[in-house]
């Protein structure tokens, strides 16, 4: 955990920058520590609030980022004038350039078996040394405790150090929660990380994220599945604004 966090919509997000969380990332990786890293947007700090599992996992979790330029841009105001944004796709692709230089085996779970394919060969291409130990895309449903297991056993036995969890939020949330202290690994939740990096799914230009409409492109590109959840998160993080410039919360 950073020593200092701030307090947004009720989780504390962690004051840290990309050398911190990198550096501190990639020590956990070599120890073997078991280690969860949860990227928070606006979205899963909202849904946080009437979700207590994935509020209590976000508060268990080794590191928070503020992924998301909204919350970047409000700690800077409540006191971290350099706080930039960290993305679980921008997390994701720094730490597999850490890995491969450092020899650090990786483990990629989540998405479907066409994109694990399509991502698993970019990887080859973009990162020649990283060391893949092993893929999994989960059915779409909850896993009976014999598929918990047997999946648990396959990221130990692949040898991985770091575990990228590409599940959505909140069930990559909660089931890095689930697992801390089971497995010898860093769990990093990517979120939509997987398609972004296999070419499945355009992300938004450089320019569109540096302003912080990375959401607007994203609702362009998927009006049905995106409208409500921005709608409404966006509409109460909006109205929670000014509760927050109004106070300064440290750890």
């Amino acid at each position: 955990m950073s020593e200092q966090s701030a307090q947004l919509l009720g989780s504390y997000i962690d004051a840290i920058s990309w050398e911190q969380a990198g550096t501190r990332i990639m020590q956990w990786a070599i120890e073997g520590s078991s280690r969860v890293v949860c990227a928070c947007n606006v979205h899963t700090l909202i849904n946080s609030r009437t979700d207590a599992e994935l509020a209590n996992a976000i508060a268990s979790a080794d590191m928070r980022t503020p992924d998301g330029a909204p919350l970047a841009w409000l700690m800077r105001k409540l006191g971290w004038p350099e706080q930039q944004r960290i993305s679980g796709p921008d997390l994701m692709w720094y730490l597999l350039g850490e890995a491969q230089r450092l020899g650090i085996p990786i483990f990629l779970l989540g998405s479907t078996p066409s994109t694990l394919d399509q991502l698993s060969n970019q990887l080859r291409i973009s990162f020649p040394q990283l060391i893949l130990s092993g893929i999994f895309s989960p059915p779409f449903r909850p896993l009976n405790p014999q598929e918990h297991a047997e999946l648990s056993q396959m990221i130990i036995n692949s040898g991985a150090r770091i575990v990228f969890v590409g599940l959505g939020c909140p069930k990559q949330e909660k089931w890095m929660a689930s697992h801390r202290d089971n497995l010898p690994v860093v769990m990093i939740g990517v979120g939509a990380a997987f398609d972004y990096h296999a070419g499945t799914l355009p992300r938004a230009p450089a320019s569109l994220q540096h302003v912080g409409l990375e959401w607007l492109y994203r609702l362009v590109m998927e009006p049905v599945r995106l409208c409500r959840r921005y709608l409404v998160t966006n509409t109460l993080f909006l109205l929670s604004l000014p509760g927050q410039l109004w106070k300064r919360t440290d750890l």
